[in-house]
């Protein structure tokens, strides 16, 4: 492409590598990575229809797809995020974890990893981890005592997340734009899934013993809220019917959130508007809880990478991988141990827009491999998801106690969902 080779342009590619420097030390330089991604996005187009030998009405046109596309996944995000805070300003959660009532260490570790395993792929792991890590606080109020098993609510939660089209950001990603398929994606995965958490939770099983701590139980505010049971189940079911709801008429998956958030929305309104005391537990207020900052975290940067792939770098980077090393499996794994690094949102997005659907068509088995990287790759370092980061800011654990306890469990049962992966497919 002519943009590319023009060497004013890669002042595109500077901007981002700045930019993005400064998102992976956020916690240093003390500057949200929600305001750098928005300010590196937009100086990334400023500089693309600067640069740019065609004429502004064209440029404008390239960029207004790509926000169509990028709009579709923030509505997604938007609509989900409100049904979960719906649910859990209901404390209808109460439903699951009230259930949770055994001593053992061992017991805890299962039921806490399967429970975060399955919520995950229903719900989305960022969430998973905050409601999980929040039960364990009242069910274990030892910190000492929950780190471990706050360390197996992220494995699982990512694993839970990476095999269905609503577990995790980047699954919903590669779904709404069409590389993956619902019942594709999840009969590759589960599998892959499921040995990735197993084999770090069986070295946790033989290295854990003994009872959790005697503690009260807590009362008063934890009380399930009126309507709780129908504000789960309509919930619940509206996020999983949205899978449905695309085969069933077409509509992107946005649509389905949003019919999803308005049904809940009227039976809300209807359940609480004669008692002035429930104002919160309705959906305008519950607006203000949505996490707006990661939204526009997701809008920043994911429009930071249209620009790299608008001025063709992205089709230069994805040449050189496919010389170098071959193997379709190789670039996969690769993407899933920088994901432990480097946020797995642009990465997924680069990639998408590295490989066109015409080179490679949707449930090909490098989208498989490309989710279950990006969505279980990222428990191998606390930094490498947002589960991962929610847990350090909620319970204070640090990069490296974290890296001595999980990495090396969790990159081997990582490589092993892979190989079968690879096995099953062959």
């Amino acid at each position: 492409m002519e943009f590319a080779a023009n060497w004013h342009c890669f002042f595109i590619l500077l901007v981002f590598a700045l930019g993005y420097t400064a998102i992976i030390l956020e916690h240093y330089i003390k500057v949200h990575k929600s305001a750098v991604a928005l300010l590196i996005a937009v100086l990334c187009w400023a500089i693309y229809l600067a640069c740019s030998e065609a004429p502004p009405s064209e440029g404008l046109e390239i960029l207004g797809h790509h926000v169509s596309e990028v709009s579709q996944i923030i509505f997604f995000l938007m609509g989900a995020m409100a049904l979960v805070e719906l649910i859990d300003s209901h404390r209808g959660f109460k439903i699951i974890t009230d259930r949770i009532t055994t001593k053992s260490h061992r017991k805890m570790l299962w039921i806490v990893a399967f429970v975060a395993f399955f919520l995950s792929a229903v719900l989305d792991n960022l969430t998973t981890t905050i409601l999980m890590v929040s039960l364990l606080r009242k069910l274990v109020p030892h910190k000492q005592e929950r780190f471990l098993l706050c360390c197996v609510v992220v494995i699982a939660a990512n694993a839970g997340g990476a095999w269905t089209p609503i577990g995790d950001v980047t699954t919903t990603m590669l779904w709404i734009n069409g590389q993956l398929t619902t019942i594709g994606v999840m009969k590759s995965l589960f599998i892959p899934s499921i040995i990735s958490l197993l084999i770090p939770l069986a070295w946790y099983s033989f290295r854990t013993k003994g009872k959790i701590s005697d503690h009260p139980m807590p009362k008063g505010d934890n009380k399930a809220m009126p309507g709780a049971r129908l504000v789960f189940c309509f919930g619940v079911g509206g996020l999983i019917f949205v899978p449905i709801f695309k085969a069933l008429t077409g509509l992107p998956p946005f649509m389905g959130v949003i019919l999803a958030l308005s049904v809940l929305w009227l039976i809300t309104d209807l359940m609480h508007f004669p008692f002035k005391e429930r104002e919160q537990l309705r959906v305008p207020h519950v607006l203000t809880r949505i996490d707006t900052s990661g939204v526009l975290f997701f809008l920043g940067i994911l429009l930071c990478v249209d620009a790299l792939q608008a001025a063709g770098f992205l089709q230069v980077l994805a040449d050189w991988m496919d010389t170098v090393f071959r193997s379709e499996a190789v670039i996969a794994i690769l993407i899933g141990f920088f994901s432990a690094i480097i946020d797995n949102v642009p990465l997924v997005a680069a990639t998408m827009g590295m490989y066109p659907l015409e080179m490679y068509p949707a449930d090909a088995s490098f989208w498989h491999m490309i989710a279950y990287a990006a969505g279980t790759g990222g428990s191998i370092l606390i930094i490498g998801s947002a589960a991962g980061v929610a847990l350090m800011g909620m319970e204070k654990i640090d990069f490296i106690a974290y890296a001595k306890k999980a990495s090396l469990p969790v990159a081997i049962g990582y490589l092993a969902g892979m190989g079968i992966y690879l096995l099953l497919r062959a």
